[in-house]
């Protein structure tokens, strides 16, 4: 079994706006609401996959049963843990005209001590039947920025493989707890690592930089592919993985389509380059969709075909 867990889960509505400016009246042409968060946009992907997947997390409010009660109607099997204070909503303004999006996000709940204890009972039972995990999205406000990091503790003690995608004080510290993957963008990647990168060298430099800083394996994700450092130990390599740009509807939740992607073909055993190749494949067919985490499968399947791969020449010569 696949989990997902999402802490700071949310109702993410999605419009779309042509030509959208900064203090306009506009009217959009489309429009999508969905339970989101980054772990429920990867639960949401891995389902539409066929992958079995629980979603599971904090859920609070009448938007918390929202929450829950769409996530049923998706057929997403879902375990959340109840809380008093109200479950965030979002927004997504996406310009179909340029492909920029523009995301407008709530802090989210409060969440007692006793709430998150709660949650970790739950999640101690949930692990016993999980082989890969993914620890996704914000904290809400006031939580612990330690607790990714204590979570990773506890199931890489279970022999469970964990991908961390997250930011800022919470990724840090999930970092030096050791995930199994991790997944930032490469403006997240470059405050990890403390400088930005001016080109292709340097984010392979970055992303070996970023298996130093403790996950076994890193991925940079691109608008249109990734470079990565993955596989375990001597079989470690470095990967630059493209496909051609497709005509974009909305890129909000394609990251979250390339967790997923990922995760369904390392939880097939592929090998790292297919598993990157489809990870890519998922990304790119979600812009094709209003609402983060939607993708087709089929048409996923027909996009591999684009995908290039390519070894690097230089080992990833990492400790």
């Amino acid at each position: 079994m696949i989990l997902t867990v999402t802490l700071n889960a949310a109702i993410d509505r999605t419009v779309a706006v042509p030509s959208f400016q900064v203090g306009r009246r506009h009217r959009s042409v489309d429009s999508r609401t969905l339970p989101g968060g980054k772990g429920i946009n990867v639960a949401r992907a891995l389902s539409l996959l066929g992958r079995p997947v629980i979603a599971t997390g904090l859920a609070g409010g009448p938007t918390g049963e929202r929450i829950i009660e769409q996530l049923q109607e998706e057929s997403v099997l879902t375990d959340f843990t109840r809380i008093a204070d109200e479950s965030r909503i979002n927004l997504a303004v996406a310009d179909p005209t340029s492909g920029v999006q523009t995301e407008i996000n709530e802090r989210g709940p409060q969440v007692t001590d006793e709430e998150l204890e709660a949650f970790s009972e739950r999640l101690e039972y949930l692990i016993a039947g999980t082989r890969i995990c993914v620890l996704a999205g914000s904290l809400p406000p006031g939580v612990d920025v330690e607790l990714y990091g204590r979570l990773i503790k506890e199931l890489k003690a279970r022999d469970v493989t964990v991908l961390l995608d997250s930011y800022g004080e919470p990724m840090i510290a999930g970092l030096r707890a050791g995930p199994s993957v991790i997944t930032p963008n490469q403006r997240e990647a470059e405050e990890l690592v403390g400088h930005e990168f001016e080109d292709d060298a340097e984010q392979f430099t970055g992303v070996t930089e970023l298996i130093g800083l403790g996950s076994a394996e890193a991925i940079i994700t691109r608008p249109n592919g990734c470079v990565a450092a993955v596989g375990v130990g001597t079989e470690r390599a470095l990967y630059e993985v493209e496909i051609e740009p497709l005509e974009t509807i909305s890129r909000v939740g394609s990251g979250d389509a390339f967790v997923a992607g990922f995760v369904a073909a390392r939880y097939e055993n592929g090998s790292p380059a297919d598993c990157l190749a489809y990870a890519v494949a998922c990304g790119a067919e979600s812009t094709q969709h209003f609402g983060a985490g939607t993708v087709d499968r089929e048409r996923v399947e027909g996009l591999l075909d684009q995908v290039e791969v390519r070894e690097a020449d230089q080992p990833a010569t990492l400790s």
